[in-house]
């Protein structure tokens, strides 16, 4: 009866035990083609199930199923091609986002066993993305692909760069007989990628295995639940870069022409670019991946011959042919104009590490700058001491050159603008108790209109307040308040700053999603006890 009694405690006091914000922390598949129905098992911690599921952007949609854990995502056949964020919530909180891809091939997952030089998964078709997952250790992935003589298939994986596995991956092209015809590692980040064209008519066979991320004293093939991947094998048409890198807003009938494999010749012809996007995704016929395209607001150029001026506000596409090699650009400065140049590089998926010298009439060098991380692009500031033009050299700080060693570099013109930020893409509101918010104003170009902030999405109940300052006031900082009078919320906002009678200056808040190194202007609000803020990060010291 003691025993009985007990365990009725032990039930009455689960039936009342208040939820937890839900942890999400993979997907998997990772993916999925659109116009497609994807089966996908989520990971992490879900008390009670099931849970609700936010998704970024349009055309994907997701259902939870009735086991824990498992979702049905489905893709419209017009879904922007890309990553879009999937987030967990409940009533008490919502978890960190994580990317779930949307492509333009088929989709398998990995069949096992495939270790074996002998097993590998046979996959068919021209194109087709593999879902698969190193799950063990030692454990190595095969994938047997027919190929025609002279036919060049794309191999590209994946893993730590985009879906944060702990996997420094190597890629394998070998023979049936277990002859390596090709390898690669490190092609993006630590994921890898090779291009291979077949020697004969056969069967060739894709291997992957892994190292751990974080190196370890092991000198054994790493894997484990966290090993996901998503490897692309095709023999269409793969882009690596579009030229130009981007393209002016509102323009009409401009032409991209395409660098990668298969490719040859290929270009595409846009109608009009769109006024209202930072970047244009397009979907090209015989193409296994989609064509991205950064959007300025000013004019944009191809590769440019060394002699030819050009007056900013202007980007313009270089490229680095052989190593060694330096790229030169003349442009026109006026005296007391500041510039900000800026080469773009690495955050496209391009090997440039860039170096930015400025170079007066007489070649001497007025100004240099080069990367502020390892793996980063680079910004230099500059004031021409006097009218006239300048010649700007770009070249690779370890003094690399290729094909591929592409880049983008952009000369706006400063002028009056500012950008918010916040420390945090999630906030908890206890019910009835205020919740302040800093947000980081930065200034550009003596920008100094007032800025009033409103919440959007914000549902009935929840009330923003502007903060009065105390004591001195700081201009590049504004604090709003939350509060909500019951609990139950959990939805996504933004914070949007506004100037009256500039509607064009309004600008959305941002904030890190530190994991990844990217930012999102997808906040979350959680009227709840429960502590889901992200923890603000330490300055270093």
């Amino acid at each position: 009866m003691k025993h009985a009694f007990t365990l009725l405690c032990i039930l009455v006091a689960t039936a009342f035990a208040p939820a937890a914000p839900p942890v999400l922390t993979s997907l998997f598949p990772a993916g999925a083609q659109r116009g497609t129905t994807a089966e996908v098992a989520a990971a992490g911690t879900f008390d009670p199930w099931p849970v609700s599921f936010w998704v970024s952007g349009k055309g994907v949609s997701v259902e939870p199923g009735k086991d824990k854990g498992k979702l049905t995502v489905k893709i419209a056949a017009d879904a922007e091609p890309g990553v879009y964020w999937l987030r967990a919530h409940n009533a008490e909180g919502a978890s960190p986002v994580r990317p779930f891809v949307v492509g333009l091939i088929p989709e398998v997952e990995e069949q096992e066993p495939n270790d074996e030089p002998g097993k590998p998964h046979l996959v068919s078709g021209p194109s087709v993305t593999v879902n698969g997952r190193l799950a063990k250790t030692g454990d190595v992935d095969g994938f047997a692909v027919k190929l025609k003589k002279g036919e060049t298939l794309v191999a590209s994986l994946e893993a730590n760069r985009l879906l944060k596995s702990p996997m420094d991956a190597v890629l394998q092209v070998v023979s049936e007989d277990g002859f390596v015809l090709a390898v690669n590692n490190d092609f993006r980040g630590l994921d890898p990628q090779l291009a291979f064209a077949a020697p004969k008519d056969g069967t060739y066979i894709a291997r992957v295995f892994a190292f751990p991320s974080a190196p370890d004293s092991s000198i054994r093939f790493a894997g484990g639940d966290a090993y996901l991947y998503r490897l692309t094998l095709t023999t269409a048409g793969y882009v690596d870069f579009p030229v130009p890198l981007a393209v002016q807003a509102g323009y009409l009938e401009e032409s991209v022409e395409l660098h990668g494999w298969n490719v040859a010749g290929k270009a595409v012809r846009i109608r009009k670019v769109p006024i209202d996007r930072s970047e244009l995704v397009l979907v090209g016929a015989g193409l296994a991946n989609p064509i991205r395209l950064l959007v300025e607001p000013h004019r944009t150029h191809g590769f440019v011959p060394k002699s030819t001026p050009l007056a900013p506000p202007f980007s313009a596409t270089g490229r680095i042919e052989k190593p060694g090699d330096e790229v030169e650009l003349i442009i026109a400065g006026k005296k007391g104009t500041a510039l900000a140049l800026r080469v773009e590089s690495r955050s496209l998926g391009l090997p440039v590490d860039p170096v930015i010298r400025v170079l007066g009439l007489d070649k001497a060098q007025l100004a240099k700058a080069e990367p502020s991380k390892l793996g980063g692009d680079t910004v230099l500031s500059f004031a021409p001491p006097a009218d006239g033009f300048y010649t700007v050299v770009v070249s690779d700080l370890f003094g690399g050159g290729s094909p591929r060693h592409a880049f983008l570099l952009r000369v706006p013109v400063a002028t009056a603008d500012y950008e918010l930020a916040v420390l945090a893409d999630r906030f908890a509101v206890p019910p009835g108790k205020p919740l302040d918010i800093p947000i980081k104003v930065v200034r550009k170009a003596g920008f100094k209109s007032p800025i009033e902030i409103v919440g959007e999405g914000l549902p009935e109940g929840v009330k923003l307040d502007v903060k009065p300052p105390a004591g001195k006031v700081d201009p590049n900082a504004i604090t709003v308040t939350l509060t909500a009078d019951k609990t139950g919320v959990s939805v996504p906002f933004r914070l949007v700053g506004k100037v009256v009678g500039e509607p064009l200056l309004s600008r959305v808040a941002v904030a890190p999603i530190a994991e990844y190194e990217l930012t999102t202007v997808d906040l979350w609000l959680s009227v709840s006890e429960s502590p889901v803020t992200t923890p603000v990060p330490k300055k270093k010291k």
